[in-house]
């Protein structure tokens, strides 16, 4: 038979399902998340012998959720889900991962290769016999496509997304039928690692803009950075934090770039949101000369409602694939290269002021002896209560608001969807985020702030985390339902409302048992500084769940003003 001859011509052969997880192995993933589905089964047999731990979420939209999380703490993730009816319940996660740039390398479950040629009329189909239409709905959100109908050309498929996922951060999709998984390919392979590097610059292309760079950062007067999600994204982080050191000048942070640099270092300024920063930072920012952009996503919620005032003419932007000085773009050019030549280059600076940031009380809360806990005295003490290295994620509502207002201890990572806004997301992130940190063997904390709407589409995703033995402090704002819905329209509005829940009784409703978990409930000051000063609570020994009330009218200065920019952008003709 002509596929026993190819098996005797390869040198070191392996199933094809087994090269593809060695090789999600080798780029970092040691779990993987997903549902079961009949045109995956047999492909999941083979994950425990590659070192690699089956999660089993509760539904593949919460899968891909704990993906993204999963994701922005090791850097990659994996996803298996079944053909049609499973990949497409996971396409809006895996939206949100193509817009705010997150890599996660999607398999999918198909059905055979024959099957699919003759257009049989399977389960899970259309019915009309087109087995192209649900990856052309994906490829539309992913950065590669790999099918893999075809087992001599599959390793360099597998390889080839898996290196496009990591360096542009984006989500691949792969299909994987059912008759291909034990195929035989060539696993000598794997003893070359796939090469993650970014491609170098053009030299002399370099050269011209940094040198240009550095002349009109010489002649500034008042030059500042802004860093922003690209940054974190396309891991120029490392550069980002020299530039900082070695210029000396004035830091700030877009609410996407929040944790991208150290908020304890003395250069740093606090969060520029357009009309939605804090006091003096507004003006800080756009009165300076020179602003060097680094990996800006300039979003309706990332700059509160458009309210951004930066001029392009004193603005200089890096990004993963090109830069822009004041009019002119350089394309195919990378920021990594640039920032790190322009460090090394740096010379002296023109050095203007630091704005003072703290998580300090405002004085009309310090002074106010009511118990009632509002956002305005809230925040100050969650920035008080974090700790260095923590994992700090909020949904896109009061809590994402809130915390940009928060001064984060160092190497603290903030974990919001803040471009795509997928109500939900943040409690299946929450589960991806704890399980990477457990995959790590690191103690960092997990902690969540999610408001009690967005907490009831993806609740379910709790019993996961009992079952993986996971311990994040889950802080649920019980203010009756959609917030940031009602500031932008329908104050009032049924629509707005929602059925109350008894949260603090979801932990033993699924299944867990009384040393699994605490759970809390917290409606004055008191009792909640009462609570965060509690040792066994704030150590995240277990996983635990707080009520944490609040006024259903009450939200950030920060998310008013975004909500009410958004509201007129919505009804602008």
């Amino acid at each position: 038979m002509p596929g026993d001859i190819v098996t005797r011509e390869l040198k070191e052969p392996i199933t094809l399902v087994e090269y593809l997880y060695r090789r999600l192995y080798e780029v970092g993933i040691r779990s993987i998340h997903g549902v079961p589905g009949d045109y995956n089964l047999q492909a999941l047999d083979y994950a425990p012998g590659c070192g690699l731990t089956w999660v089993g979420n509760c539904n593949e939209l919460n899968a891909g959720y704990a993906a993204d999380g999963y994701a922005r703490i090791k850097g990659i993730a994996a996803l298996i889900t079944t053909f049609g009816v499973g990949e497409l319940s996971a396409i809006n996660a895996i939206a949100g991962a193509y817009s705010e740039y997150v890599p996660i390398v999607h398999i999918v479950g198909q059905p055979k290769t024959a099957s699919q040629r003759d257009g049989m009329l399977l389960h899970h189909t259309l019915g009309n016999g087109d087995y192209n239409v649900f990856v052309d709905m994906n490829a539309k959100v992913t950065c590669a496509v790999a099918r893999l109908n075809d087992a001599l050309e599959a390793p360099i498929l597998i390889d080839d997304a898996i290196r496009e996922c990591w360096i542009r951060s984006r989500p691949v999709y792969i299909t994987l039928p059912t008759d291909m998984v034990q195929q035989k390919v060539e696993g000598k392979r794997l003893e070359t690692p796939i090469d993650l590097a970014n491609a170098p610059n053009d030299p002399e292309k370099e050269e011209y803009v940094v040198s240009l760079i550095l002349r009109l950062l010489h002649e500034a007067k008042d030059p500042v950075i802004l860093v922003d999600a690209c940054a974190i994204r396309h891991r120029v982080l490392a550069e980002v934090h020299d530039l900082v050191e070695q210029s000396g000048l004035p830091t700030f942070v877009a609410p996407m770039g929040k944790g991208a640099v150290n908020e304890t270092h003395p250069n740093y300024g606090g969060v520029y949101a357009g009309d939605g920063s804090k006091k003096g930072v507004q003006e800080r920012i756009e009165q300076s000369d020179l602003i060097l952009n680094i990996g800006a996503i300039k979003s309706d919620f990332n700059t509160a409602g458009f309210t951004y005032r930066i001029g392009q003419l004193k603005s200089i932007d890096f990004h993963s694939s090109y830069i822009r000085v004041r009019y002119s773009e350089y394309p195919n050019l990378s920021m990594k290269g640039v920032l790190r030549n322009v460090v090394q280059r740096l010379g002296k600076l023109n050095i203007g002021s630091v704005p003072h940031v703290s998580n300090s009380m405002p004085p009309q809360e310090l002074e106010s002896k009511d118990q009632t806990i509002t956002h305005a005295w809230l925040w100050p003490i969650v920035g008080q209560w974090l700790q260095e290295n923590d994992i700090f994620i909020t949904e896109t509502g009061t809590a994402n608001f809130g915390a940009w207002s928060t001064r984060f201890p160092k190497d603290v990572t903030a974990i919001s969807q803040t471009l795509w806004g997928s109500i939900g997301y943040s409690v299946g992130a929450c589960h991806g985020a704890a399980l990477a940190a457990k995959d790590e063997n690191s103690n960092r904390r997990t902690i969540l702030f999610v408001g009690d709407g967005s907490f009831q589409l993806t609740a379910q995703e709790v019993s996961t985390m009992l079952r993986q033995k996971l311990r994040p402090i889950i802080f649920v704002i019980c203010n009756n339902g959609y917030t940031i819905e009602r500031f932008i329209h329908g104050w009032d509005q049924s629509y707005n409302d929602i059925q109350q829940w008894n949260f603090i009784e979801i932990p033993s409703a699924f299944g867990g048992k009384r040393d699994e978990y605490q759970t809390h409930q917290v409606k004055t000051r008191r009792e909640l500084t009462d609570l965060l000063a509690n040792e066994d609570f704030s150590a995240g020994q277990y996983l635990q769940l707080v009520e944490l009330y609040m006024p259903q009218y009450d939200a950030p200065l920060a998310l008013e003003s975004t909500a009410t920019a958004s509201a007129k952008q919505n009804q602008r003709k």
